[in-house]
């Protein structure tokens, strides 16, 4: 077992833009499209995640991130509760019994629940179980057991792979990238928000017809309702806000145009580089495909899942993001007086992976995109704000060294650290909630969610399979 362990721990640590290539030509080989063909699809996943990567932290990061920060101190936020990011929670998740078998643990489940028909995505985003063990870590030290937190973390892997199959249609649809599905944690835990505003938006008279999309806004503004001219005025609108000095007019004027340029590169090069990761799934998904017509009858489709990396390119994704970050700051003070004591920080850029999965849920609805974005950091504020006590001694314990993770944000007096994207999601707030009422509760509320949705998914999935394979002998 310690072999095993060590694998997948060795694995994990080659990082996504090394493991997603090899694990890719592998299943590609398995799927009967050839090694050489499995090989270059693989390398092309591989190089679309270093250019994700590299836009999103270098570009993006570095762009938004010292602007949102000048505008808490601008706002004078005195929070005690500071974000310091998801590494707090990858600690959390890994410095645990839970942490260190999750893998294997996770990859065996979920492979007998493609079996079985109870999901049909097969979750090839390792370095993203963590996600699973993060939960299964909390709950183990709200009850004080760790095999309580080992059914936690499979509970909620059930929920996620039910949740991604759910959204996949509507991910393929808006990425325009078939055969895959968004399996990333954090991203999946908003969908039920996504899906429960949407919803509620569709039975409000004259609410339910408005619809702002790339296209409409191209229609109607022309070149400058395009990507790039959306990214460079929402740019120059924060630099604004972050920069502004009038003691300073030129060295403001030059930092406002230099966020404003390079949000709008973002918004052209993160579909560029999202283009390059559906050039290299086509031909593993083409070949799930020809594998379940030729070799399985009693099966609906397989999707790969991924990470929510790949649905960052849409432009409405996008110019959300950059819309949500800032309101981030905005609501962090707006909501003292009900509770909220985070101060976002290192997580800010989580507001693009919270909306990755919403956005295909509401059709690219900018309109309705918004709202569900505005609710989700409400809920991520104030749900990241109550787990806070749990995340600092959790990443305690882990060992995870908290003062220099809050010396490096340059916040004093903050005696408490949170983790805005894991931390604030929902399902985590949800499964401490349930498991602090009574720890045999949790395991049997989260559990029986998870059976129901699962033994709902098995349905859907077999009647999909007989469709489609009477459509094929017809």
């Amino acid at each position: 077992m310690e072999v095993v362990i060590s694998f997948f721990s060795f694995l994990q640590g080659l990082g996504v833009a090394v493991m997603m290539p090899i694990i890719l030509t592998i299943i590609g080989c398995a799927l009967g499209a050839g090694f050489g063909k499995s090989l270059k699809a693989g390398l092309m996943v591989g190089v679309g995640f270093i250019g994700l990567n590299l836009v999103i932290n270098q570009l993006f990061g570095t762009a938004i991130g010292p602007a949102v920060q000048e505008m808490i101190h601008r706002f004078g936020l005195t929070l005690n509760v500071i974000d310091v990011g998801w590494p707090a929670g990858a600690a959390i998740a890994l410095g645990t019994t839970i942490g260190l078998v999750i893998i294997p643990l996770a990859l065996i489940v979920n492979l007998l629940l493609v079996l079985v028909n109870f999901t049909q995505t097969v979750n090839v985003d390792i370095w993203n179980y963590w996600h699973y063990a993060f939960v299964g870590s909390l709950v183990a030290n709200v009850t004080n057991n760790i095999m309580l937190g080992f059914a936690a973390a499979i509970i909620d892997e059930v929920i996620l792979l039910v949740l991604a199959d759910a959204t996949a249609k509507d991910v393929q649809k808006a990425l325009n990238m078939p055969g895959v599905s968004i399996s990333q944690g954090f991203s999946l835990a908003y969908a039920p928000v996504a899906m429960g505003l949407n919803w509620l938006i569709d039975k409000i008279p004259g609410v339910r017809d408005i619809d702002i999309d790339v296209e409409s806004m191209q229609k109607r503004f022309g070149v400058f309702g395009e990507p790039l001219f959306i990214g460079t005025v929402i740019g120059l609108i924060i630099g604004c806000v972050a920069y502004f000095d009038a003691a300073d007019v030129a060295g403001s004027i030059t930092k406002i145009l230099t966020i404003g340029v390079t949000l709008g590169s973002v918004l052209i090069l993160i579909p560029r580089m999202a283009a390059l990761l559906m050039e290299g799934l086509l031909p593993i998904s083409e070949a799930a495909s020809n594998f379940i017509q030729q070799r399985v009858k009693n099966r609906g489709n397989i999707w790969i899942g991924l990470d929510s990396a790949v649905a960052v390119g849409h432009p409405v994704t996008l110019s959300l993001a950059l819309i949500c970050i800032p309101l981030m700051v905005l609501f962090a003070l707006l909501l003292q007086p009900v509770g909220n004591q985070t101060l976002p920080f290192v997580d800010l850029a989580a507001g693009t992976y919270m909306l990755a999965v919403a956005v295909p849920v509401c059709k690219g609805n900018g309109f309705r995109g918004l709202i569900i974005g505005i609710v989700s950091v409400i809920i991520g504020l104030l749900i990241s704000t109550a787990l806070a006590p749990l995340i600092t001694q959790s990443a305690t314990q882990a060992g995870f060294d908290i003062a220099a993770a809050v010396g490096s944000t340059g916040v004093a007096g903050s005696s408490l650290i949170t983790v805005l994207s894991d931390g604030g999601s929902p399902l985590s707030g949800l499964f401490v909630l349930f498991s602090s009422i009574n720890p045999i509760v949790g395991v049997v509320v989260t559990g029986a969610i998870a059976c129901a949705l699962a033994v709902w998914n098995r349905s859907r999935i077999l009647k999909e399979a007989a469709a489609m394979h009477e459509a094929q002998e017809a």
